[in-house]
């Protein structure tokens, strides 16, 4: 059976390490501790004291002084791991954790967890071919020396790169390493640990470059373990559930995420925070407990940027030269339907297409898979149509030799509504207002990963209203864009009503507008 070796890196809340290391070790695990040098030697005694009498429990043989993106993250995580190598030879996995963490599965579940494929877990991407650095330097991590911490020393840290390309002092990455980068937080099994320790002591070399490098502890063991242990037997990924903001700050958890951190597909969490004490506790119960069954929704990382999305609005797509060109043409018409029941807009625009025989698509921009004729390549994938918006209509509308066409459109694509209504062309809106019940909005939250069969109806009963009201906000942005040709039907609206609007809407008949609007399934879910 699977033990682990914890390497908890820590600096302060001596409480909260000396809580951390008694829960993870009565349930059988062990642990090795760095707690930074730069803390109150104080605190550091208070932790030593207290954990005297556990053989669990090991120290790192020095302490260093630890600087986020410094060299001496590694140093300080290759002190504990050899600390736990040498004291604990019954340990079969080493899990990295900080002082935030917490386990959001019990200790039963996680043994069985590594049982089941003999693998290490480390989040490893190819350094210059991935987009896992969104901001800020990348090669120069790597080719230039870094001997001042850019966040304590700025100006010296960029003076120093800015000298070393003026002077061509680039280096070299050691011939033999493909450098990968990924998150710190990795479980790797003892074989590897043992052979990345061998490999530290004999390659001096690779040592020396780390040493200088920026931000090493993204890439260090990350390129170690890819070079050491074959592809087959790492998995590309971290144990530990944490999440980014827009801005590059770790998502803090409180009180109130038990239910949905339990159900994500990891066996710990980062970062708590310190003052969720009811959430720690939960957690803390969760570790020992024997026979819990656990039901894995996943869905945390696309909640969270739903919630924390709402609020943008605006956000235009930039600007192509060769779009604010362009025109679909003075003497066409494009009519576009919105409706957040994409099976309601389509039923609608497959009735106006067998009834007016006029050209009539689904969500062209939505969905990958909306069937268009060969314009090229253009059609081929969503970021090439909207990318080239206009030229793909134009397109359309030469492709079937007519001067009107429909299209769907979701209505949270203001920005392309606004793009079509700035053409020459004549153009026109029609929004399908539907009602909507929980259990539709609930399948809706399931269908784009919001929700999932294990998610807990607390977290249903939270997230209804926010969706609800997302679909209200959509249509409110609608009417409060001014199109001069928005025409409604309402699923709540009586017949004659609607047929009046979507007379206008395709300038036919009244008796052609009722034929359409009077199908008997149209609203059905």
């Amino acid at each position: 059976m699977a033990r682990i070796a914890y390497i908890l890196l820590c600096h302060k809340d001596p409480l909260g390490v000396i809580a951390q290391a008694q829960r993870l070790t009565a349930a059988g695990d062990f642990l090795s501790i760095h707690f930074d040098a730069n803390s109150s030697r104080d605190d550091f005694e208070k932790i030593k004291a207290a954990l005297s009498g556990n053989k669990s429990v090991a120290f790192a043989a020095k302490r260093y002084k630890c600087g986020w993106g410094a060299w001496s993250l590694v140093q300080a995580t290759l002190a504990a791991t050899g600390a736990a190598v040498d004291a604990f030879p019954h340990a079969t996995h080493f899990y990295m954790l900080s002082g935030d963490c917490m386990p959001i599965k019990s200790a039963e579940f996680a043994h069985d967890f590594l049982d089941r494929t003999d693998v290490d877990y480390i989040e490893s991407f190819d350094f210059f071919n991935s987009n896992w650095i969104k901001t800020g330097i990348k090669e120069e991590r790597l080719i230039y020396r870094h001997y001042f911490n850019e966040r304590k020393n700025k100006a010296l840290f960029y003076a120093s790169m800015k000298w070393q390309k003026s002077l061509g002092l680039e280096r070299k990455i050691p011939a033999d390493l493909v450098m990968q980068i990924g998150s710190q937080w990795w479980c790797l099994r003892r074989r590897t640990v043992e052979w990345v320790l061998e490999f530290c002591k004999k390659r001096k070399d690779v040592m020396r470059f780390f040493a200088t490098t920026w931000i090493p502890d993204e890439t260090f063991f990350q390129t170690i373990v890819r070079h050491l242990v074959p592809e087959a037997e790492i998995r590309s990924r971290t144990l530990t559930f944490l999440m980014f903001t827009d801005y590059g700050m770790p998502v803090t958890f409180y009180n109130d995420h038990y239910d949905l951190l339990i159900s994500q597909d990891y066996l710990f969490a980062r970062k708590i925070s310190p003052e969720a004490s009811d959430l720690k506790e939960r957690l803390g119960k969760l570790y020992s407990a024997k026979g819990v069954p656990f039901t894995i929704s996943n869905e945390g990382r696309r909640l969270f940027k739903f919630l924390t999305g709402r609020g943008r609005i605006g956000r235009r797509f930039a600007p192509r030269f060769w779009e604010t060109e362009s025109t679909l043409g003075r003497e066409r018409t494009l009519m576009m339907v919105t409706c957040k029941k994409w099976h309601v807009a389509k039923r609608m625009v497959e009735r106006m297409r067998q009834v007016t025989n006029l050209p009539a698509l689904d969500y062209i921009f939505n969905e990958e898979a909306a069937s268009l004729p060969d314009l090229g390549g253009i059609e081929t994938t969503l970021e090439k149509r909207t990318r080239h918006r206009r030229a793909l209509v134009r397109m359309l509308f030469d492709y079937w030799k007519t001067d009107q066409m429909i299209f769907c459109i979701d209505p949270a694509n203001v920005d392309l509504m606004h793009d079509f209504f700035n053409d020459k062309a004549k153009v026109r809106l029609l929004e399908i207002e539907c009602d909507f019940t929980d259990e539709y909005l609930i399948g809706h939250a399931k269908r784009v990963g919001l929700a999932g069969d294990g998610t807990p109806q607390q977290t249903i009963d939270r997230l209804l209203p926010t969706i609800r009201y997302d679909v209200k906000f959509e249509s409110d942005q609608i009417r409060d864009a001014g199109f001069a040709n928005l025409y409604r039907i309402r699923q709540s609206a009586a017949l004659a009503e609607n047929s009046v609007a979507l007379a206008d809407f395709l300038n036919v008949t009244p008796d052609l507008a009722r034929q359409i609007v009077n199908t008997e399934y149209l609203y059905v879910d």
